[in-house]
């Protein structure tokens, strides 16, 4: 009691302004008070904090809580050991890829940036490991300052008089938590440059690293934007747990460049080197080419310099000259064009002036081609002027003039490509083009009429054909006809003839297959030997044989049967995996968790819990339970379910309905009870509605947007505060039960999902995302959006303090006393406890005013015994709110101390059903303990301890 009392009285005198500010003004004597504290809290055994809401404790991290959790320093180490080897990934294929590109040409500018972007690397890890050893002291260890070395100048092994020149650590002076902001903005900038310099090689582009990229150039961005509003609080527990949490998201981005770069390197790279030395290889070939051919000019005009009398002479040497010049020219500009394509400092192609890039690219090859038209011209002429031969001077001319129009003709079409491609960027081929144009023209009103008059002059001319090649044809069949009878030795009968006859008239019907089986028959058949019998059957045969041969075909046709029509196969019998269920063992304390509950109160709570069992079922809705409420008197236990349906049941041994509450319109998202338990709100879509405790509906408030929660001022029936978020305004509002608005509050870019006011209405915490950063940027669509914890205060309209979180938030609640704050996040992440104390406004100093505002500082984080999926809401429990409740969907209950954030006991799923979507707690009384669950199919359990009953098991 002693040791109680010196701490009480201590405290009372730090709530003085003066003696607070002496304590704040010498940070080593704040620290020792701070720990004589501890050693005082700890022998007096007072480890609830809710004894006073003003005299917060002075905690300022979570290692000096003594009953921190192992846990939560390994799940920490872990986290940025990880982060850690991302970056380390990262840094080895900057450098990999350094390597690569040092054979590639125009490869400075990517060198260079990628030494940045190691550089920046190296700072960024060192402020994280900063942040990470200021929050896990014991597995983090701190980098000394000196040891910070630029990793290229690490990478150069290079030696001067046998030794190795001393590495120069970085200097900068900006390397403390307050520079997050800028380094994370100068993180953004290095990575765009580096993307920047990549893009410049038209050879190869990569869209998986453009898209990670310039993603994680959105996400630093939208980061460095949202910090820059924490200016002076980087040193706080809340921030730097938010930094710590964002490695994970800055570990993602930096495993997917770290692949993508990879198979740049396994792909990009070489693909840049061949084209690059196939473009080398081009411009050798041509001033070989080149060279070879001014040696031929040269050689040649030796036969003729001198013939200067004529016109056709004069010509001849200029032609000569004017094509040695071009393949001087031709051979030079190559020799320049390869030597400026190696080098590794030349400039991008997009940053060179357009003269400058045609001359070194495109003069080469211009220059060779009118080269060689000038010396063919020469040549031409040359004969002519030598009083050549006829035949020779015609055959040269004829040549000339062929090869010329070969080499003008492939020289358009080339030129028409390139300007195709430049104004289609790729999108249309010269042939389209042509082929677009040459229906264009055939369209032409006089074009169609040339087409008309040569369709019918075509279309004559076949008539004409046809009727020549029907009379010529009939010609010859009876001059063959004549000739065989006239040559007939032996007699035939009277049907020959007639036979003869009708096959003559049948035979334009026949087939080329009969034609070619039937002449070969009569010509080689005497006539002689035929008869009317031999005659008919040989018809037989024939008709026969086609018969056969078109039911062999039909056969053959019918045998090539697609693999998709054939007949399917057996179906096999499908195998099947089996999945071993493997049941959860019982539950068992762990003995770390016990030895950290001291006091009697703790010890007492054990057992009791132990004897939690099922009450009663109460299965009167039929859909999903969203949200349950006992009465602050304990009386009535009000649900609300998405059967648009809500339940006040009075509270008992045996649970009765007091009255079905029904809404006609819209799901429930949530009750709430009045402090004296005689009025209920249920919140809908868009409005409210006002009920007494006997189920009779006072009001409905109608609103134009989505209400999102709502939540009572203390000890007050006559005010309600809540708040209404819409895309624009965002605002909160204090209204009446009569629906009368008497005040609204604006939020700017945070979008509240749940509020609570504190016991003494002067603050309102809310939580929610930010809808935009300052800047307004927003994050790439795989990062998530920046959650805050707001303390708003009520009277002064002004944020008193802002928390950044990570992970998505659900629901917030506050102790009876005001001094806890209890977060719940959504999916699988746990409860977490944290601490609001007062403290001196840094603003009213200015202004000599002692005024204090709240600040959140973490304290413990509630682990369940296996990673769980959290259902609903986490509750405080106990009527003076000494347990932590969470319920999992799954069907298991985690119940903890408060102040220690040891698992007292644990409910397995296996003892009821599962499918739970939310808990509940009963305020009013501990003995005996009670709480209420709700499930998918509706159904209300009541859970409870036998009244009076203290033992243990």
């Amino acid at each position: 009691t002693g040791a109680a009392h010196a701490a009480r009285s201590f405290h009372d005198a730090t709530s003085s302004p003066y003696t607070r500010s002496e304590a704040f003004t010498d940070p080593r004597r704040k620290q020792t008070i701070i720990s004589l504290l501890d050693v005082l809290s700890e022998l007096s055994n007072e480890a609830s904090s809710d004894h006073d809401a003003n005299l917060p404790s002075n905690f300022e991290d979570d290692r000096d809580v003594p009953t921190v959790d192992e846990k939560l320093q390994v799940a920490g180490s872990e986290l940025f050991n990880k982060f850690e080897r991302r970056m380390d990934n990262l840094d080895k294929e900057l450098r990999n890829f350094a390597n690569a590109a040092r054979q590639l040409g125009s490869s400075v500018g990517i060198l260079s940036s990628a030494f940045r972007l190691r550089e920046r690397l190296t700072k960024l890890l060192f402020l994280f490991r900063e942040n990470a050893a200021t929050l896990f002291p014991r597995k983090i260890s701190r980098q000394p300052r000196e040891t910070l070395v630029n990793p290229n100048l690490m990478d150069r092994r290079r030696t001067w008089r046998g030794q190795q020149p001393p590495l120069r650590p970085i200097h900068d002076d900006g390397l403390d938590p307050e520079s997050f902001p800028g380094q994370f903005a100068s993180f953004a900038e290095d990575v765009v440059t580096f993307l920047n310099c990549l893009n410049e090689f038209p050879e190869f582009t990569d869209e998986a690293v453009n898209t990670s990229m310039r993603a994680f150039e959105v996400d630093l961005k939208y980061w460095a934007s949202c910090l820059q509003e924490y200016k002076g609080q980087f040193r706080y527990p809340a921030v730097q747990r938010y930094i710590h949490d964002l490695t994970s998201e800055i570990g993602e981005h930096i495993d997917n460049i770290t692949v993508n770069l990879s198979m740049f390197i396994e792909i990009g790279v070489p693909t840049i080197r061949f084209a690059q030395q196939h473009a080398a290889a081009n411009l050798l070939n041509l001033s070989t080419v080149a060279t070879f051919f001014s040696a031929v000019t040269a050689t040649t005009l030796q036969f003729s310099y001198q013939l200067t009398d004529g016109v056709l002479e004069k010509s001849v040497n200029a032609f000569w000259f004017s094509s040695l010049v071009f393949s001087i020219a031709a051979a030079v500009n190559s020799l320049l064009g390869l030597t400026w394509k190696q080098a590794m400092y030349r400039s991008p192609g997009h940053r060179v002036p357009w003269w400058v890039l045609i001359w070194i690219k495109r003069s080469p090859l211009v220059f060779l081609v009118m080269s060689v038209a000038c010396f063919s011209a020469g040549l031409m002429l040359f004969t002519y002027a030598t009083d050549q031969g006829f035949v020779t001077s015609t055959i040269t001319t004829v040549f000339t003039a062929v090869t010329s129009f070969g080499l003008a003709a492939v020289s358009a079409w080339f030129a028409s490509e390139r300007w195709i491609f430049v104004q289609h960027r790729g999108h249309v081929w010269l042939e389209d083009v042509i082929n677009e144009t040459t229906h264009r023209m055939l369209l032409l009103s006089a074009v169609v009429e040339v087409r008309k008059i040569i369709h019918y002059c075509n279309q004559r001319i076949l008539a004409i054909r046809g009727l020549i090649r029907r009379v010529s044809f009939k010609k010859v069949t009876n001059a063959i006809a004549r000739f065989r009878h006239k040559h007939h030795t032996l007699p035939t009968t009277q049907e020959g003839p007639q036979m003869l006859e009708i096959s003559r008239h049948h035979e334009p019907a026949l087939s080329v297959c009969s034609e070619y089986t039937e002449r070969p028959n009569s010509l080689d058949a005497p006539a002689s030997e035929e008869s009317e019998s031999s005659r008919r059957s040989i018809a037989r045969q024939r008709f026969k044989g086609a018969v056969r041969s078109v039911i062999m075909m039909q056969q053959q046709q019918a045998g090539q049967v697609p693999l998709y029509l054939r007949p399917f196969m057996p179906p096999r019998t499908p195998s099947f995996d089996r999945n071993s269920t493997a049941g959860m063992s019982p539950t068992r304390f762990s003995s770390i968790g016990l030895n950290t509950i001291r006091g009697q109160r703790v010890s007492t709570l054990i057992p009791k819990l132990r004897t939690l069992e099922p009450l009663q079922d109460l299965s009167i809705h039929t859909a999903l339970v969203r949200h349950l409420q006992f009465s602050p008197n304990g009386k009535y236990l009000a649900t609300s379910s998405w059967d648009r349906s809500s339940i006040i049941f009075r509270v008992g041994e045996s649970f009765s309905t007091q009255a079905v509450l029904v809404h006609v319109r819209g799901f429930i998202g949530q009750v709430a009870w009045s402090a004296t338990g005689t009025i209920l709100l249920t919140r809908l879509t868009r409005g409210i509605k006002v009920w007494t405790e006997d189920g009779l509906s006072k009001r409905t408030i109608d609103r134009p947007h989505s209400v999102s929660s709502i939540a009572w001022l203390p000890n007050s029936d006559t005010q309600l505060s809540l708040f209404v978020y819409a895309l624009i305004n965002r605002e909160l509002f204090l209204q009446d039960i009569q629906g009368k608005v008497l005040d609204s509050y604006h939020f700017g870019r945070i979008q509240l999902h749940n509020v609570a006011v504190t016991p003494d209405g002067q603050r309102l915490l809310g939580v929610g995302p930010l809808l935009a950063a300052p800047n307004g940027l927003h994050p790439s669509r795989t990062t998530r959006v920046e959650k805050r914890i707001i303390v708003f205060n009520i009277e002064t309209k002004q944020f008193e303090s802002q928390t950044p979180v990570v992970n998505d938030v659900r629901d917030i609640t506050i102790s009876k006393r005001g001094g806890n704050v209890l977060i719940s996040f959504e999916r699988k992440t746990p409860p977490q406890l944290w601490k609001m104390e007062l403290v001196r406004d840094a603003r009213g100093r200015e202004q000599h005013s002692f005024a204090q505002v709240a600040r959140l500082l973490l304290r413990h984080t509630y682990l369940p015994k296996a990673q769980v999926d959290i259902a609903g809401s986490s509750y405080f429990g106990g009527k003076e709110d000494q347990l932590v409740l969470c319920a999992g969907k799954a069907g298991d209950i985690h119940i903890w101390d408060r102040d220690s954030a040891a698992l007292l006991h644990y409910i397995r799923p296996q003892t009821f059903g599962g499918d739970l979507t939310c808990v509940a707690w009963n305020h009013s009384t501990d003995d005996p303990f009670m709480f209420a669950t709700g499930s998918h199919d509706g159904t209300v359990r009541i859970w409870t301890t036998p009244a009076g009953d203290r033992s243990s098991d």
